[in-house]
């Protein structure tokens, strides 16, 4: 396996935004988690499905193809079979479901392996809940992203706002807080600071600042590693 880069942390703390950039940057492969389990709560939507519909459910992951990508814009994209559901995922109602779907063992194993399959080919720089503490337990460098609940609720409210969506900020924040909750006490790939990452806050730091503190710490490591061999 070549280098992994894992970012994990709550929602709204900034890993998406983070990852793409310092995958950019370093001219790796980013590797969206979230929005591969935006996508099969997307698609399980669809279908009418709930967490509980396991049987149906699991044909859908059979037949999952989930493509990750970008336009010449830069921008993300993402395609499940030929569908463009990139803004898709991002609705309110894909927020308020993910967790329940990604907490589901069947789903976080099924996905798990297409994104090991992913890091198998290296240099790749990954983002989700869990990334350093199951995906890629062995990974290069690992950051934990966190930031204040009532920050990471104007951020997300800006976001929608961009889609053409309104929301109110103290409700937000409420969702953001029992989506921590759902996240950090699901019985399968909790999510946890892995012991050997580093923790950045980023209540304070712009993008900009976020990306050239990780691209720093990891071109400093790989600078020493490379004078010591």
């Amino acid at each position: 396996m070549g280098i992994v880069i894992a970012i994990d942390g709550p929602s709204a703390s900034g890993k998406s935004t983070t990852a793409k950039l310092v995958a950019r940057e370093l001219g790796y492969t980013h590797l969206d988690t979230g929005a591969m389990y935006r996508a099969v709560t997307w698609a399980a939507l669809q279908a009418g499905l709930t967490a509980d519909d396991s049987a149906a459910l699991a044909e859908i992951l059979a037949n999952l193809e989930i493509e990750l990508g970008s336009t010449d814009a830069g921008r993300q994209q993402v395609l499940l079979g030929t569908a463009d559901i990139t803004d898709a995922i991002r609705e309110p109602k894909i927020s308020r479901n993910v967790s329940a779907f990604s907490a589901l063992p069947r789903v976080r194993e099924r996905l798990v392996e297409l994104q090991r399959a992913c890091g198998k080919q290296g240099n790749v720089v990954c983002e989700g809940r869990d990334i350093g503490t199951h995906v890629f337990k062995d990974a290069r460098f690992k950051f934990f992203l966190i930031a204040d609940a009532r920050v990471r609720a104007e951020r997300r409210l800006a976001e929608l706002k961009s889609q053409g969506h309104t929301a109110d900020v103290d409700s937000l924040v409420a969702e953001l807080l029992e989506r921590d909750a759902q996240d950090s006490t699901r019985e399968h790939s909790p999510l946890r600071q892995a012991e050997d990452a580093v923790t950045v806050d980023t209540s304070n730091l712009t993008i900009a600042d976020q990306v050239a503190l990780i691209i720093n710490h990891v071109k400093t490591h790989l600078s020493r590693q490379g004078a010591s061999s």
